[in-house]
């Protein structure tokens, strides 16, 4: 019997399939933007630079599925860090969902819209 509730409601992050795993992000692209931490307070700042690999119009890694041999340093989001990464911004699903937070309105999976993070203007495109 189905569920009348979608997926991200009913399946825990270690439980979802690589297709809803992937489904969850926004299309924000903040993962992909360099920031700096300070040392003594562990605050983060986001600057206007990004991985050379991203596509900033379609707020998309360009080389995505071979992101971690291109960008050795990329780190990747998996159900186990998601809810400690301190950089990764609030509004981001993986995190919410690791933290027991609804996904945000403007959602792409909740709008139907893949550019609903840009529209929502939380993403780095631009």
């Amino acid at each position: 019997m189905n569920s009348p509730l979608p997926f991200w409601q009913t399946t825990t992050l270690d439980d979802m399939t690589q297709e809803q795993w992937e489904s969850l992000c926004d299309g924000c692209a903040q993962c992909c933007a360099h920031k700096l931490e300070d040392e003594e307070s562990g605050e983060i700042f986001y600057t206007n630079i990004v991985c050379q690999y991203l596509d900033s119009q379609q707020c998309r890694c360009s080389v995505y599925p071979k992101r971690q041999q291109k960008v050795p340093d990329c780190i990747q989001i998996t159900p186990q860090n998601a809810g400690s990464l301190s950089w990764i911004p609030a509004t981001c699903a993986y995190k919410r969902l690791a933290n027991g937070q609804p996904l945000p309105q403007w959602h792409p999976l909740i709008t139907g819209k893949p550019d609903s993070a840009r529209l929502a203007n939380v993403s780095v495109s631009g």
